[in-house]
């Protein structure tokens, strides 16, 4: 069986989901790119069980999928979202110092990976998570 495409071609589509993030939020640098993907992420894996914290990664492009589960620990599970303002806070706390979020970076975010993933799939797995994580990547443009 020949390596799947999505393996084949996984730093490529990674490099364009950070210049499209870069483009969308108007940020400077690779890093900083990074750091709110990153931060957007654990975010709303926080708020996932075990079990679907597994059905989202696959969901996920590869390079995406393994910052996702990197050094996961169920025990970190919230059962709430909270307010947006509380989730850009702790958005905002991945590496502060270097982290240019602001009240657009989980919609900027998601907005992108959208174009990056199967967002039928997407939709409906959101859909059996919660009413919080559909909000959470609801598909509208920062």
């Amino acid at each position: 069986m020949p390596m799947p495409q999505e393996y084949q071609r996984a730093s490529i589509i990674y490099d364009q989901i950070l210049t499209d993030l870069c483009d969308e939020l108007h940020l400077a640098t690779r890093n900083q790119t990074y750091t709110l993907l990153q931060s957007v992420l654990l975010a709303f894996r926080r708020r996932l069980t075990a079990p679907q914290v597994l059905q989202f990664a696959s969901l996920l492009p590869p390079i995406a999928r393994a910052i996702f589960v990197k050094d996961w620990d169920e025990r970190e599970y919230l059962p709430d979202f909270g307010s947006e303002g509380d989730l850009i806070e702790e958005i905002k706390d991945v590496r502060r110092a270097h982290n240019f979020a602001d009240g657009h970076a989980i919609k900027g975010v998601t907005h992108v990976l959208r174009h990056h993933m199967d967002e039928a799939k997407l939709d409906a797995a959101l859909a059996e998570i919660s009413d919080d994580a559909v909000a959470y990547w609801q598909n509208e443009q920062a």
